[in-house]
């Protein structure tokens, strides 16, 4: 069977760790291009809830039958962040018809649902990709995940894995949270606390933006952990016990070892979100792949010059899997880390 090859990642030389990594993959967008023309379309779902769907048409002309890629952004992101944006000019300019999907509430979806997305909703990432097929009826669809929208891609593949093999060609998840209550400690951890703050504080901005305007601030004062966060909104409005009971009942990594999608994981070992232990101890099938690059922090990868067409590391190495026909009959996939 073949094997995937990523070309090694190696840092720009003023851009070492993962924080760094981290930090500048935040901040800068890395999109030079002018803003791409789009269709907005409302996916309804089945509580009466409303996503809305990003349909990125190439220049080019797109046929029926074509390959399209569905992408799904991470926690307090939305089609708009940075990585879905680039990555999904880079499809658009191969020829390729990209999706990227909002979570219920996230980006230009503000408004449209009454429940908060989770890392459990495959439900709604289910009813997105019946869309797509419908839009594009007779096209293969892949798949990229990022950060918990990586997350919810492996657990559906591994929830619903016959349904999946015939509906998606592929997938690939960077940089998932496999393991929730893991990453929840170890963000807490890192930076003295500042990840936890920081997405804390957006998660809480998120729900009053989007789902709670006339939010008690006394009832539910802004918290200052993610924890806190899940224990007194996510938990009580979603149906779990608790922040530990979503955490357990919605992390993917009990799901990984069902998945029969062809599919890769691609984290860093210098993540400071996803500690890297939770992916390299994943019981995974022969059709999953692992890559861990040394460096690369969460969703940064910017690295020195290379044969890509720029720095942006990662957007290539998602075009490679999704794209690769050499790959495409023979799915096996086992990478060591990279150099």
């Amino acid at each position: 069977m073949n094997r995937f090859e990523c070309t090694p990642f190696r840092p720009h030389p003023l851009v070492v760790g993962g924080h760094l990594q981290t930090v500048l993959g935040a901040c800068i967008s890395g999109i030079s291009s002018p803003r791409e023309i789009s269709v907005r379309r409302r996916v309804t779902l089945d509580d009466g809830d409303c996503l809305m769907l990003i349909d990125d048409l190439p220049v080019s002309d797109w046929q029926p039958e074509n390959d399209v890629v569905l992408l799904v952004h991470g926690l307090g992101g939305s089609s708009e962040s940075s990585y879905m944006r680039r990555i999904a000019t880079k499809f658009r300019d191969l020829g390729t018809r990209t999706f990227r999907i909002n979570l219920r509430g996230c980006g230009e979806g503000k408004g449209l649902s009454k429940n908060l997305y989770h890392a459990g909703r495959t439900v709604d990432l289910h009813r997105t990709i019946e869309e797509v097929r419908r839009l594009c009826p007779g096209s293969k669809v892949s798949l990229g995940g990022f950060s918990l929208g990586a997350g919810i891609v492996l657990k559906w593949l591994g929830e619903f894995p016959d349904q999946a093999l015939q509906m998606v060609e592929r997938a690939i998840a960077v940089n998932p949270p496999v393991d929730l209550a893991a990453c929840t400690s170890a963000i807490g951890k890192k930076a003295f606390g500042f990840y936890d703050r920081y997405f804390s504080k957006l998660l809480y901005r998120q729900l009053q933006q989007s789902f709670d305007g006339n939010l008690d601030q006394i009832q539910f004062p802004p918290p200052k952990k993610i924890i806190d966060f899940d224990n007194t909104i996510t938990a009580p409005r979603c149906g779990f016990e608790s922040a530990e009971h979503y955490y357990e009942t919605c992390s993917a990594a009990p799901y990984v070892s069902e998945i029969l999608v062809p599919t890769m994981i691609l984290s860093a070992a210098d993540d400071p979100l996803i500690p890297v232990q939770i992916l390299e101890d994943l019981e995974r099938p022969e059709n999953v792949g692992l890559h861990i690059a040394e460096s690369g922090g969460h969703l940064g990868y910017f690295g020195r010059g290379s044969t890509d067409l720029d720095r942006w590391w990662m957007d290539w190495r998602v075009l490679e899997w999704l794209k690769n026909p050499e790959t495409k009959d023979q799915p096996e996939v086992l990478v060591a880390a990279s150099g």
